[in-house]
Formats: C-alpha cells, sequence, structure tokens
C-alpha cells in the first residue's frame, strides 16, 4: 500500500525513498547551517552596533565643536556661517555614514547566507 502513494516504504513521508541515517543527517545538516547563519547574524549586528556607537561619538564631536566655535564668534554673521557649516558638513556626514551602515548589512546578509551555503555542501 506505501507504494500506491509513492513512498516506496522509505523513512516514512518526511524522508521519502532515502534511508532513516540519511534523513538524520540531512536534517543534523540543515540545523548546523541555521546555527553557523545565526552566528554570522549575531557577528554581523555586533559589528553594525559598534560602528553606529563610532558614529553617534563622532557626530557629538563635532556638534561641541561647533557649538564652541560658535561661542567664540565674534559676531551673528560668524555664528551663522559656522551653523550653515556644520548643517551642510553634518548632511554630507549622515548620508556617508547611512551608506557605511547599509554596507555592513548586505555583507553581513551575504555572510550569513555563504555559511548556510558552506554547510550544505560540506553535508
Amino acid at each position: 500500500m506505501a507504494d500506491e502513494f509513492g513512498n516506496g516504504g522509505g523513512a516514512g513521508a518526511i524522508g521519502g525513498d532515502m534511508g532513516a541515517g540519511a534523513f538524520t543527517d540531512r536534517m543534523k545538516g540543515a540545523g548546523e547551517a541555521m546555527q553557523a547563519s545565526g552566528q554570522k547574524i549575531a557577528e554581523g549586528g555586533s559589528a553594525v552596533t559598534l560602528k553606529m556607537l563610532d558614529q553617534a561619538e563622532t557626530n557629538a564631536r563635532e556638534a561641541f565643536s561647533a557649538m564652541r566655535a560658535a561661542a567664540s564668534a565674534k559676531d551673528l554673521s560668524d555664528v551663522m556661517r559656522i551653523q550653515t557649516d556644520f548643517l551642510r558638513e553634518q548632511g554630507t556626514r549622515s548620508m556617508s555614514q547611512a551608506r557605511e551602515i547599509g554596507e555592513l548589512i548586505v555583507q553581513f546578509g551575504r555572510d550569513a547566507v555563504g555559511a548556510v551555503r558552506s554547510k550544505q555542501d560540506q553535508g
């Protein structure tokens, strides 16, 4: 009767015609691949967090530098120039920082997928 349903008497409906040992090995390999992928994602998340902290530190340092310059300005036009320069530089810096974070996220996504593929190729 099992032959009527295409099971061929193998390891069961899930395993199809492969033996129980082969099915277990495949499942173990899939679990190891997911674990490796999870590890890569955790590493990537840490790298992104550290990069964001570095960027926040840079932004705060630049903001305080601009405030010091504005505090020592000789007149209102000097304050306006300092503020305009800071805002322009901050806009450029923000775009660059967003690009860096995006590149890190893409890279750790590739690493996570690569870890899964590598484990599957080994299995």
